[in-house]
């Protein structure tokens, strides 16, 4: 069974948390989900989504990539539906990152832009593909990191929980090795800290600081740095 912890934080500007995750260690199972759509339409399709995947994950006679996966069509049904039968949530999506524990690997699944990363011997590695205006027309055009961070595009996704039907899921499956450290977050954090100071701070975790220090100091950072966003993070270890 993996270490997990998470923790989610308002952040400096904004009044509520449109973040919203669960993490079930015994089960296997962590999820995260970054709402959008205003207040009460993001922090209820975010909750929809996670909730909507974790009962269908409990429920799945095998948790394996294919449960994952129906899991996250379930989650995008949901939400999808409350903004149907609610005028007050039209317009109300949301990102999804969740993972699963499937034999020796750890899957996959990413909707949107909050991530998933694996720290190794080699660094820290970016294991999800931001489904966003930046990733997948804006880099593809050739356009250089600075444009596109202040490109009026920037902020759009592509893809999204409860607003794209069919939906595309990305799917991973990383080896579980001991010493395995993954740190799956929203971007209210990468966003806003630089890839540097995120693997200067998950380092720690691999030197033995607790995975709960560990993500008081990455929503520090991103405090320290402004906090525009919320910022949600979820921390998972594999014991030597």
């Amino acid at each position: 069974m993996l270490e997990a912890f998470q923790l989610s934080d308002t952040g400096c500007i904004r009044a509520n948390n449109e973040d919203y995750c669960l993490i079930e260690p015994e089960l296997g199972f962590y999820i995260l989900a970054d709402g959008m759509g205003g207040a009460r339409a993001g922090e209820c399709a975010s909750r929809l989504a996670v909730d909507a995947v974790a009962e269908t994950l409990r429920s799945a006679g095998a948790r394996d990539s294919q449960a994952l996966f129906r899991a996250v069509e379930e989650a995008n049904r949901c939400v999808i539906e409350a903004a149907l039968t609610d005028p007050a949530l039209e317009g109300m999506g949301t990102t999804l990152v969740a993972a699963v524990e499937i034999g020796g690997e750890l899957g996959i699944a990413s909707v949107g832009d909050s991530r998933a990363y694996i720290l190794d011997g080699g660094g820290l590695h970016l294991v999800t593909d931001d489904q966003t205006w930046v990733n997948e027309v804006g880099r593809p055009l050739g356009m250089d990191e600075a444009t596109l961070r202040s490109h009026p595009l920037r902020h759009v996704l592509t893809m999204a929980i409860g607003t794209s039907s069919p939906l595309t899921v990305n799917r991973y499956a990383v080896p579980l090795e001991p010493g395995f450290l993954a740190l799956i977050c929203s971007d209210g954090l990468h966003g806003v800290v630089e890839a540097a100071r995120l693997e200067e701070i998950l380092r720690g975790a691999r030197d033995g600081a607790s995975l709960e220090e560990c993500c008081h100091r990455l929503v520090d950072a991103a405090r320290d740095a402004g906090g525009p966003d919320n910022i949600t993070v979820i921390l998972l270890r594999q014991p030597l």
